[in-house]
């Protein structure tokens, strides 16, 4: 069965709604966290490519930062390396860190621009060490049980969080029309590697960007209320209460806190996006009804 045209006038609709957006963010910086099924999937990998193509030829600047947990694990477990977890986070000694570079900032990050780079642009990978970009330090975990007057320090190995960001080589790569993309893979001061969890990266680029945006790509349609309804719209005091009544809690509630943060840290608005959308970006940014939750300084919506 041949597919059916489109209809023109429907292309020339769809231009025209996006035409105040294209306006208002040309020459503006979003920052992408890309991961879940969009990378995965044959379909929503093409369609992310083309969509950091096409944002950066109307003038808008996309910086991709990407995870790879999937794909750590799948090598690890190829290489009869044990994946240990604590409180959702890989334990990662030097041995899982060297796994860890070889497929964020190698198989993984390389995929992605070569992806990119086969849609017409001009993308180039990175990795947080590159031209000092993230310093990082360790993350310290605590657990506590009931039994346990003080909480006990985990000590989880090479897995960090941001101390600083650097955007020299990130300015100068988007100046110069190259779409910068990430692994999430920070240095110490003393030249210690370290696993940094993707959105916490991304959001802390944003930030150190100003960006307009911040967009995570997630497997859910957003963030839902009791009903099952997205919320979108929210100030950042409406998500602290959301927090708070404990309507934002288990797996979402640490990728709400860091859009929350990049918010509260200058970024002008952030988005959680179902990346299982074929276009989520585009539609989210160019689009009056988007395909996520948003979040501003204030409730009236700027999207």
């Amino acid at each position: 069965m041949s597919e059916q045209p489109r209809d023109p006038r429907l292309v020339v609709e769809v231009l025209s709604e996006a035409l105040p957006y294209i306006q208002r963010f040309s020459g503006k910086t979003v920052v992408v966290k890309y991961g879940g099924n969009a990378m995965t999937e044959e379909a929503l990998v093409d369609s992310f490519a083309r969509d950091m193509v096409l944002m950066k030829e109307v003038g808008i600047n996309p910086v991709v930062v990407h995870g790879g947990g999937p794909q750590i694990g799948e090598l690890l477990g190829k290489l009869k390396i044990e994946s240990r977890f604590v409180n959702g986070m890989r334990v990662t000694d030097a041995e899982t860190m060297d796994v860890v570079e070889m497929v964020l900032g190698g198989l993984v990050n390389k995929g992605i621009v070569n992806q990119i780079n086969q849609c017409g642009g001009k993308a180039i990978g990175l990795t947080g060490k590159d031209g000092g970009q993230i310093r990082a330090r360790q993350l310290k975990v605590e657990r506590k049980s009931p039994e346990m007057t003080v909480p006990e320090i985990i000590d989880i190995g090479h897995v960090g969080e941001v101390e600083h960001v650097s955007t020299e080589l990130i300015e100068m790569l988007t100046a110069r029309d190259f779409i910068p993309v990430i692994a999430p893979i920070g240095v110490d001061a003393k030249g210690n590697s370290y696993n940094i969890n993707a959105d916490l990266v991304a959001g802390k680029v944003a930030e150190a960007l100003r960006a307009e945006k911040l967009m995570l790509l997630t497997n859910v349609a957003g963030l839902m209320n009791a009903e099952g309804e997205v919320l979108t719209g929210l100030s950042t005091q409406q998500v602290d209460a959301l927090i708070a009544d404990g309507t934002i809690h288990g797996g979402m509630l640490p990728k709400i806190r860091c859009a929350l943060e990049a918010v509260k840290g200058g970024v002008a608005s952030s988005h959680i996006v179902d990346g299982r959308v074929p276009h989520a970006t585009l539609l989210e940014i160019f689009t009056n009804a988007g395909v996520g939750t948003l979040i501003t300084d204030t409730a009236q919506p700027v999207d």
